[in-house]
């Protein structure tokens, strides 16, 4: 009832105005000033006309700033996506970056260690969980045998002890099972670098007369009919003299990071008449 009340004063007052606006424009004249009759009318409409000018602005405001949020909202909507798509392909490029990069650092070592090698790609690590081994989607059909050294860039990875026709397992040189001759490239001082299975190794049998010192490179010796000659394994850690102990304990840290191995290097064949010692690639 109220609201119909409202709506018929609202009414009364658009057509009071309207018809006062007809009056002044019905007697209009030459006359430009206003007669006491259209000051009155004057005084009456405009405040109302005033309210009206307001509201309409206030409603094309709201509409203009609603439509404007709206177009900034899918403009905004566009450019997320854009930059959606522009951060997919740069991790796209960088990651086509980092594998050129590692590929040509294989192909460099693999230039440098002269053996007939095939390159694999790290697939997983071994289900059972009892070595510290990785799979790799190479086996015989590639002419991959057990007992083959696995290398990479950085240096020695491991040795093969398992295959099938299209995948194989490899032993990394940190397991406790690995054993591989070394020496100190150096003092030529020789020893055997056993796993631990963790992150570091023991470099084991190296006499306490033996020149060795902390930052000092571990090589492969090429001796025992595994790795060719001189293959970076990786640097000492620290050195342990216990003066009741004929040999010097000795951790390494092996020269590649395991926990970021995506390729590797199987040698097919080990030149056991003509070693030479290599350099390693950095």
């Amino acid at each position: 009832m109220l609201r119909e009340k409202g709506l018929g004063k609202i009414w009364i007052w658009i057509v009071f105005t309207g018809f006062a606006l007809f009056l002044l424009s019905a007697n209009s004249g030459p006359d430009l000033s206003w007669n006491p009759a259209e000051q009155f009318i004057i005084e009456v409409t405009a405040p109302f006309q005033k309210l009206m000018k307001q509201v309409v602005g206030s409603v094309e405001k709201v509409w203009t700033d609603y439509f404007y949020l709206v177009g900034l909202r899918d403009e905004n909507r566009g450019l997320k996506q854009d930059l959606d798509t522009l951060k997919s392909e740069n991790s796209r490029f960088k990651e086509l970056l980092a594998t050129h990069e590692r590929l040509r650092k294989l192909l460099q070592f693999k230039q440098i260690i002269r053996n007939s090698v095939v390159a694999a790609q790290v697939i997983g690590l071994d289900p059972s969980g009892w070595f510290k081994s990785i799979i790799v989607d190479k086996g015989t059909l590639a002419g991959v045998k057990t007992d083959m050294p696995v290398v990479n860039a950085s240096g020695v990875v491991g040795r093969v002890i398992s295959v099938s026709p299209d995948f194989s397992k490899i032993l990394l040189v940190v397991d406790q099972n690995s054993a591989v001759d070394c020496l100190l490239q150096r003092s030529r001082d020789r020893g055997i670098l056993k796993g631990l299975s963790t992150d570091v190794c023991n470099l084991e049998y190296l006499v306490k007369t033996a020149d060795a010192a902390v930052g000092d490179q571990v090589i492969t010796s090429g001796l025992g009919g595994g790795f060719p000659k001189g293959l970076p394994v990786g640097k000492i850690l620290d050195i342990d003299e216990n003066p009741g102990m004929l040999f010097k304990e000795i951790k390494v840290r092996p020269a590649v990071d395991f926990s970021t191995l995506e390729e590797v290097m199987i040698i097919l064949n080990v030149d056991k008449t003509n070693r030479k010692e290599k350099v390693s690639i950095h």
